[in-house]
C-alpha cells in the first residue's frame, strides 16, 4: 500500500483561489513581504507549497486571519466553493458599541451639542 502524494499549491495561487485577495499578484506582494506564515514559520516565497492541514496566518485589512486549508482547490470559482477550501479559525471579534453620541434620536438639540463639546474639550479647559 503506498501513501498517495499530499495534494499541493503554491501559495499565492491559493490565497487567489479561496478569494482572500482579489489579484494573484496582490497575493504574491504579501507573501513576497514576509506577511505571511505558515505552520507559524514566516515565509516570503509566493512559490511556496502548501496543502490540506497547513495553517496560514495573514493580514487582511486590519485583521489578521489565521485559516488552516482543507483542499488545494482547482480553479477560482464562486464563493461558496472557494470557502470550502479552507477552515477559518479566526477568532470572533465583538462588534464595537454604537456611538454613544447619537442613538438615532434625530438631529441633536443644542443642548445636546453643548453637552458633547464640553465632553470633547474635559473638565480642564
Amino acid at each position: 500500500m503506498t501513501d498517495a502524494p499530499r495534494p499541493q499549491i503554491r501559495l499565492d495561487k491559493w490565497l487567489w483561489h479561496a478569494r482572500f485577495f482579489k489579484t494573484r499578484t496582490l497575493a504574491a506582494k504579501l507573501v513576497a513581504g514576509g506577511h505571511v506564515r505558515v505552520n507559524a514559520a514566516k515565509t516570503d516565497k509566493p512559490a511556496r507549497k502548501v496543502g490540506p492541514g497547513d495553517t496560514l496566518t495573514f493580514p487582511q485589512g486590519h485583521d489578521i486571519r489565521v485559516v488552516r486549508i482543507i483542499a488545494p482547490g482547482e480553479r477560482r470559482g464562486p464563493a461558496p466553493e472557494a470557502q470550502a477550501l479552507y477552515e477559518d479559525l479566526t477568532p470572533i471579534k465583538e462588534m464595537p458599541a454604537k456611538a454613544p453620541r447619537y442613538e438615532g434620536r434625530g438631529r441633536p438639540t443644542k443642548k445636546d451639542r453643548r453637552m458633547f463639546e464640553q465632553s470633547r474639550k474635559g473638565p480642564l479647559e
